[in-house]
Parts: structure tokens; C-alpha cells; sequence
């Protein structure tokens, strides 16, 4: 059983940054799609970028591109996310994701392609 687990979530300024980790431990990353995906309260779950180990292609939805960077490290199993530019549009619960894929597209941003989840990590913009 792949076990996720989210971190770095935290309140920010419009303008910041901040840095999502999520640390993987039952399997090595680079057999896997991973993904980041984050839902506000009242609004449905939204990809945010995906990243594939054995290609190393990435994803980005249209709000992050420019802004987000998603990259893992594979000796350490864990998966980034690194935000920049934040606006209080980003606040939301941060989840990310692992399913078997060895090429990014569009369907990595869909959340009915992924079965482990972390719990998620909050993420708070202030105006």
C-alpha cells in the first residue's frame, strides 16, 4: 500500500512563495506519475501539475504554469511543489497523488486516474 504524505502547507502573502513536499514510502518514485492536486472549500478538486519518473515529462494546469514548478527527488521518494507568486485564489487543501503512468498529459490532472493519496496539506494566501 503506497503511503503519501503532504507537508509545508502554510499561510502566505499575496506576491509569496511556498514549497510542498510530499514524502512517498512503500515504493520508489520513478516507477510512478505523480501529481498535485488541491481543493478549496465549496469547489471541486482541481489538478494542479503532474510530473512521470520515466520520462520525466511534466504537466501544468493553466493557473500554475509560470507559477508552480512541480520535481522530485528520487533518492529521498519525495515529490515538490514549489509555488511562487501566490494570490488568495491558491488557498486550498493541497493533496498529492501517485498512480502507474510512464508519460504526462492531461489525464494526469483528472483524479480518477489516481488511488493513493496523502491527507493533504493547507495552504492559506492572505490578500
Amino acid at each position: 500500500q503506497v503511503h503519501l504524505v503532504e507537508s509545508g502547507g502554510n499561510s502566505a502573502q499575496a506576491g509569496g512563495s511556498l514549497r510542498l513536499s510530499c514524502a512517498a514510502d512503500g515504493y520508489t518514485l520513478n516507477r510512478y506519475c505523480m501529481s498535485w492536486f488541491r481543493q478549496a472549500p465549496g469547489q471541486e478538486r482541481e489538478g494542479v501539475a503532474c510530473i512521470c519518473a520515466r520520462d520525466g515529462t511534466t504537466q501544468y494546469a493553466d493557473f500554475a504554469k509560470g507559477r508552480f514548478t512541480i520535481s522530485q527527488d528520487n533518492a529521498k521518494n519525495t515529490l515538490f511543489l514549489q509555488m511562487s507568486n501566490l494570490t488568495p485564489e491558491d488557498s486550498a487543501l493541497y493533496h498529492c497523488a501517485a498512480t502507474a503512468g510512464s508519460s504526462s498529459g492531461s489525464w494526469c490532472l483528472k483524479s480518477g486516474f489516481f488511488r493513493s493519496w496523502g491527507q493533504g496539506t493547507q495552504v492559506t494566501v492572505s490578500a
